[in-house]
């Protein structure tokens, strides 16, 4: 499914349903693409979510607060590594395998992201990801330094899903130098559907810049995401920026038909290149 380049690819986030706590509900069909779903809930304590079972592989990420999550026949209390998405830790991680439903609770206010894609075949087994084995990576260096949190990457067992923190200081880069991952050419280069969810230190007034383009500029968007928007990248490149006095932090969810991260950076800005890149399966 090809993305309507007309279309905006900016999601700001509703109310809170009632019944889940969900300010987003994203899905193949409302994003326009193939692999990716989302939601982000905001829930109060004994409020919860719950996924039937489906052909999906699926997240759940403990953004903030305290949670107890269901799964596969198994049961984790007090999942939560943080009150803020600032705070400092890694987010806690479920990852449940198609076929399984998912129970979430939650036990303190929380903030609770839901990512799922489609799998051909069984997955792995469903496993709790804590945050204190996260690899935490210092990327880039000078204006394009940033702390990459790497909740479920490529190197690790899993059938679809990749999971990223990104935190980038205010008058900083990332996802820089711009970069696409749209095109099955491997080894250079691997498919992969990927979205932004926003959060912002000051989040009343703070904003960033992100610009998706591809190199025929026949998709070619600047947006200015806020605190909770969701930004879609179908293809192209996709550099971030965030403005003076204004730490920002994002998630990133990513899958396609191969779990391999690999991409093609923008040879305009080549140039910039500050970090080793790694790849996996």
């Amino acid at each position: 499914m090809t993305q309507d380049p007309t279309a905006s690819l900016l999601r700001r986030p509703s109310a809170p349903d009632p019944r889940d706590g969900a300010v987003h509900r994203l899905t193949p069909a409302t994003a326009g693409w193939r692999y990716v779903s989302f939601s982000v809930h905001h829930l109060q304590p004994g409020q919860g979510v719950e996924r039937v079972p489906d052909g999906q592989e699926s997240a759940v990420i403990v953004a903030e607060g305290s949670v107890g999550v269901t799964a596969a026949g198994q049961r984790w209390s007090s999942l939560g590594s943080r009150t803020s998405v600032f705070d400092g830790p890694p987010a806690p991680v479920v990852l449940v395998q198609p076929g399984e439903a998912i129970a979430v609770t939650a036990e303190t206010p929380a903030t609770v992201l839901m990512a799922a894609a489609p799998t051909s075949g069984p997955g792995v087994p469903t496993r709790y990801l804590d945050p204190a084995t996260r690899r935490v990576e210092h990327r880039g260096s000078g204006n394009t330094a940033r702390t990459v949190h790497h909740l479920l990457p490529p190197d690790e067992s899993a059938a679809q899903l990749i999971l990223v923190e990104v935190y980038t200081p205010g008058g900083n880069w990332s996802s820089y130098p711009p970069h696409k991952h749209d095109t099955e050419a491997p080894p250079t280069e691997a498919l992969l559907e990927e979205l932004y969810w926003y959060r912002f230190a000051k989040p009343a007034q703070a904003f960033a810049f992100a610009r998706v383009y591809t190199p025929e500029r026949d998709l070619d968007q600047s947006l200015a995401p806020m605190d909770g928007d969701v930004v879609l990248v179908p293809r192209g490149y996709h550099p971030v920026g965030m403005p003076a006095g204004y730490d920002g932090y994002y998630l990133n969810v990513m899958a396609g038909p191969d779990r391999v991260w690999a991409f093609t950076v923008d040879p305009d800005h080549a140039w910039l290149m500050d970090w080793t890149p790694t790849t996996g399966r």
